[in-house]
């Protein structure tokens, strides 16, 4: 596994997100509406955004911790079991800690 590419997707797409949730944050500091039902559609949207903030912000921490098992030398291998996680499941999910029988088994 060329580690080098694995690290520039994972960069990447940090990049990508911390982007994203920047907007979602302007978005949210936004001052609302003084009319009831705008405000109600608003605050609709502003959940959505919240949720959505919420899931992108989990995904930096996922990538946060693989770029530390690339650091130290682990990013490849299981944390449940230790073995290898195989390549194809590195391109898809390049953050992932598990293997897929361990991921299938946590959930």
């Amino acid at each position: 596994m060329d580690m080098e590419k694995q690290k520039g997707i994972l960069l990447s797409r940090r990049r990508e997100l911390v982007g994203h949730l920047i907007e979602v944050e302007q978005a949210l500091d936004e001052t609302p509406t003084r009319d009831y039902e705008d405000f109600a559609t608003e605050r609709q949207g502003d959940e959505v955004l919240e949720a959505l903030g919420q899931a992108e912000l989990d995904e930096v921490a996922r990538i946060d911790a693989a770029l530390a098992r690339l650091r130290d030398g682990t990013y490849g291998s299981c944390l449940s079991c230790g073995n290898e996680i195989s390549a194809a499941r590195m391109d898809v999910l390049p953050e992932t800690a598990l293997c897929r029988n361990c991921a299938a088994l946590n959930g």
